[in-house]
């Protein structure tokens, strides 16, 4: 298996796991890739993901050996380029970024909810290097979390961007020392899992697919996800605990 999968507790601690490749991403890896969060979503215990890559790389992006070969067929029917770039999930998902996260390693970045990174991380999108365009997401959502013209430099010059730089655009949450990303993605975890899961993704959920609607259609979106919440056994769980003054005991349902 080139991902390794770990349920913690209400969390699922998802690893890339090629090391010797710097996790760049093969067909296997796209196909374990897509069957991990598979996995996730089917679990009711499980409310979110964390992503980390295993040695001092994130991901490399494609494996370009495989590339060369001819045998590049490194994205899944479901979720496009290594299986989650495109993937329609509920659950959100952290990426916990030592070193570098280059081409498709940083469009697995931007395809999920939340970014921690060590500050020896790097964000970039080098494909016109290599006369490639980044076209796993790259294009589409840097500009939506950088300003427009930095994320035109890094796509026109292919030079990547340090974690800090990232960290000051708001690409990333929560910037630690190298080595501390995936427990301060736990953390971070740990935070969301104090609060309702069902509200939770719902509230993912709005403002994953609001950005991209009218005003009018945006708001019919998130009510209709109000109403859902309302129907749950969790909507009862909030009130009551806040007013027996202890935690809440979520369900998830």
């Amino acid at each position: 298996m080139t991902v390794h999968f770990e349920a913690r507790d209400h969390v699922a601690v998802i690893t890339l796991d090629r090391p010797e490749a710097r996790n760049a991403v093969n067909h296997e890896l796209a196909a374990d890739l897509e069957s991990a969060i598979d996995r996730l979503e089917a679990d009711d215990s499980l409310w979110m993901g964390v992503l980390a890559g295993a040695g001092p790389a994130f991901c490399a992006g494609a494996d370009l050996k495989a590339v060369a070969s001819g045998r590049a067929n490194l994205s899944t029917d479901r979720g496009g380029f290594a299986g989650i770039v495109r993937r329609k999930r509920t659950k959100p998902i952290i990426a916990a970024v030592e070193g570098p996260a280059l081409a498709g390693g940083f469009e697995i970045v931007l395809s999920c909810d939340l970014v921690v990174a060590g500050t020896d991380a790097r964000f970039g999108i080098p494909e016109v290097k290599r006369s490639l365009i980044a076209n796993a997401g790259g294009l589409i959502r840097l500009p939506r979390v950088l300003p427009r013209n930095l994320a035109m430099e890094m796509a026109l010059t292919g030079e990547p961007i340090s974690a800090e730089t990232a960290h000051r655009h708001g690409v990333v949450n929560r910037l630690v020392d190298p080595g501390g990303a995936l427990d301060a993605a736990l953390s971070l975890a740990a935070e969301i899992g104090a609060n309702a899961p069902l509200a939770v993704r719902a509230s993912r959920q709005v403002i994953v697919e609001a950005g991209l609607l009218d005003d009018d259609t945006a708001f019919a979106l998130s009510a209709e996800a109000s109403r859902a919440v309302f129907r749950s056994e969790d909507f009862q769980e909030g009130p009551r605990a806040f007013i027996e003054k202890r935690p809440p005991n979520w369900q998830g349902r």
